[in-house]
């Protein structure tokens, strides 16, 4: 009886210890996560303009997205799955933000910048860029994301050393900055539309299309009710946009500063760059609140500084075009 009590009193402390260490090392996977976690929540700082010859035109756009796809490929989230950064959700959103401009500067770089004519062969290593930065931004192998995104890199490497030897052209005129810019407004439309469609009270808007009955027209509403876990989605999105934005604008300054001289376009442009980084404002949360609410509504405040942006290029187009 005394061997059996000795040995239930030997086995508890044990099993106490197992519980201590299974806690213990809950504990540290816990803490390991939230530090990763806080580490790689920081948005990126602004990109260094050093080692680009200004005499090269075009050699500052295509670093400037080169070095976007960089600071992509060596930190992309969006597509992580066994790591803790799998948990985020704002800075991955930022990401694709930023990859939606580069591809749009890698499409008109293709079709227009690099050619004098539409009829003109394509650029080989500007058609690599644009189809490597085409891959699924949430495909994690065969191949990955960041696979593809260096692969891009690369091919505009290529481009920038032919476009130094002389062996690849870049055409900064008018028509096509006028073009570039277009497609910025185009998706910064899309962008605008998720950030004033986010107030709570919103359920539904007027469609500007319409649907024709008979011989009148007559509005027709749109379902745009967005749930309460998209908001701050779609406000680092936005963000993610206007930060890449604003360092295409910093490359075109330099690139096309003859075209914006000419057309008296330069103040205009810095204006574009000023609220495009206006746009960078960091909440401690993101609220959703009323009109009449005490608490603020980030989606609109953004929205407001991002399409007075948009309305200034579309000035600038106008300018551009008619100056």
């Amino acid at each position: 009886m005394d061997e059996e009590k000795s040995q239930r009193f030997a086995e508890e402390p044990r099993e106490g210890h197992y519980g201590r260490v299974v806690l213990a090392v809950v504990a540290a996977m816990i803490l390991f996560c939230a530090v990763v976690m806080v580490i790689y929540s920081r948005k990126p700082g602004y990109l260094s303009s050093e080692n680009v010859d200004p005499k090269v035109k075009g050699a500052y756009f295509i670093r400037v997205n080169q070095s976007l796809i960089k600071q992509m490929a060596d930190n992309w989230f969006p597509n992580d799955l066994f790591w803790p950064t799998a948990l985020l959700d704002n800075i991955p959103n930022f990401q694709i933000g930023e990859l939606e401009v580069v591809r749009y500067n890698l499409r008109v770089l293709r079709d227009n910048l690099s050619r004098m004519r539409t009829t003109d062969k394509l650029d080989p290593f500007a058609e690599a860029a644009f189809t490597a930065l085409s891959n699924d931004p949430y495909k994690w192998w065969f191949p990955s994301a960041e696979s593809r995104w260096s692969q891009g890199a690369r091919s505009l490497d290529n481009f920038h050393q032919n476009l130094v030897a002389g062996k690849a052209n870049f055409y900064p005129r008018a028509d096509n900055l006028v073009e570039l810019i277009s497609q910025y407004v185009s998706l910064m439309g899309g962008v605008n539309t998720r950030l004033i469609n986010a107030p709570r009270d919103i359920k539904e808007t007027v469609s500007l299309e319409g649907e024709r009955k008979g011989d009148s027209r007559t509005p027709s509403t749109v379902e745009v009710e967005i749930p309460w876990n998209r908001i701050d989605d779609n406000f680092y999105y936005a963000q993610g946009v206007a930060y890449a934005l604003y360092e295409s604008f910093r490359a075109i300054e330099v690139d096309f500063q003859a075209v914006l001289k000419d057309k008296n376009c330069i103040p205009l442009v810095r204006k574009v760059m000023e609220l495009l980084k206006r746009c960078d404002f960091e909440p401690l949360i993101i609220f959703n609140g009323d009109p009449d609410s005490v608490f603020a509504n980030h989606s609109l405040n953004l929205s407001g500084v991002f399409n007075d942006a948009r309305q200034k290029m579309s000035s600038l187009i106008v300018a551009l075009m008619q100056g």
